[in-house]
């Protein structure tokens, strides 16, 4: 079996019963699950949600995206080794430790594969939850161009790139398009401040005002408890994206609850302690591949501008990367993985059976 094989580069055409289009996105694929499928799993796993919630199988593949384009590589790899399972591993841990804590559950009901969750159907908040411990990336960009203003927030004089922030700032940007908030561009991911929030709550698709401050709560317990966790491993979480959603449990009760994915090397930005207190920057994150890229191609405008996005594709699309890259990229996600949770990732030979098997066997969900 060649190494291309092993990789789930294409998960939107499993054979999930479902009565509705797959959703497909950068990385993941959402099968919503029938109304009777649904409510049997909700009976036979006792799941704790209202008996008529909507459930879907999330499947994660293995594609990695940079700059809003999919990569490949050379020999028919489509996709990153081992990068599917890593990512649902630290998410899965860092849920579990959230709910340990006691800060709040999760979308995920149950993992039947390293590659796939069991989900609820949540009502989301409309914001990107972003959190920065360090100026770096998109910020320290903007703060080198003079800007000093970000989300509301004024920041000092005369930090340097790469520099601990004075306190955890929450630098939110909009997730969609929101039309009809004052001051708001009617754009995908634009920057806002609280009192846009504030002054907006319902738009943003919060219940009431007060849940701006639960919001809040969870983005600096869920940080505080990954940086917590990652700094007795010696290494800095640097920023990271949250998401969150409203659901309802079995016994009626509405509450607020994390989505999406968390501390993941494609979510957040991770630095070698070491290598920081030496004075460099060591990325066990995407970014790595952001800045290979950067320095792979001769004009990084186009990967930086977003209106030089045909370029930006055509790039992407033309360009096969080297097999020794994809693989570099590859160890980075399995090693961060296995250091974080302390254990042997699951690697698979074949995925696409494997989840066709599961997903048959246990919960009756493959279509005849």
């Amino acid at each position: 079996m060649s190494l291309a094989d092993k990789v789930l580069a294409v998960n939107d055409n499993l054979p999930i019963r479902t009565d509705k289009p797959v959703h497909s996105g950068k990385v993941r694929s959402v099968y919503w699950l029938t109304e009777d499928d649904s409510r049997r799993l909700i009976r036979e796993k006792g799941y704790d949600v209202a008996e008529d919630t909507p459930l879907a199988i999330m499947v994660i593949s293995d594609r990695i995206s940079a700059f809003d384009c999919i990569w490949h590589g050379e020999g028919g790899l489509n996709g990153i080794p081992g990068k599917g399972a890593a990512l649902n591993a630290i998410s899965n841990h860092w849920f579990r430790l959230f709910r340990e804590q006691g800060l709040a559950d999760s979308h995920i009901l149950d993992i039947p594969h390293p590659l796939v969750w069991i989900v609820q159907k949540a009502r989301p908040v409309k914001i990107e939850a972003i959190c920065r411990q360090y100026i770096t990336g998109s910020m320290w960009r903007a703060y080198g161009k003079g800007e000093r203003n970000f989300c509301g927030i004024e920041l000092p004089e005369g930090l340097g790139k790469d520099q601990k922030l004075p306190e955890l700032l929450m630098t939110p940007s909009t997730k969609g398009i929101l039309e009809g908030i004052p001051g708001v561009p009617a754009q995908d991911d634009v920057n806002v401040s609280r009192k846009d929030i504030a002054d907006n709550f319902a738009a943003f698709g919060f219940r009431n005002p007060e849940d701006i401050a639960v919001y809040e709560r969870l983005l600096a317990e869920g940080f505080e408890v990954i940086s917590k966790a990652l700094a007795e491993l010696d290494q800095i979480f640097v920023d990271t994206k949250f998401e969150f959603g409203y659901v309802t449990d079995a016994n009626g009760q509405e509450k607020l609850i994390y989505m999406d994915e968390v501390g993941t090397p494609d979510s957040s930005r991770i630095w070698e302690g070491e290598a920081y207190r030496d004075g460099k920057v060591l990325e066990n994150s995407k970014e790595g591949f952001r800045q290979l890229l950067l320095n792979t191609f001769p004009d990084p405008d186009i990967l930086l501008n977003k209106d030089r996005m045909d370029e930006r594709e055509a790039l992407a699309r033309d360009n096969a990367l080297p097999e020794a890259v994809m693989m570099e990229v590859s160890r980075t996600y399995v090693n961060i993985a296995e250091k974080i949770t302390g254990e042997k990732l699951p690697l698979s030979d074949n995925p696409r059976a494997e989840i066709e098997a599961v997903l048959g066997r246990e919960y009756g969900l493959i279509q005849d």
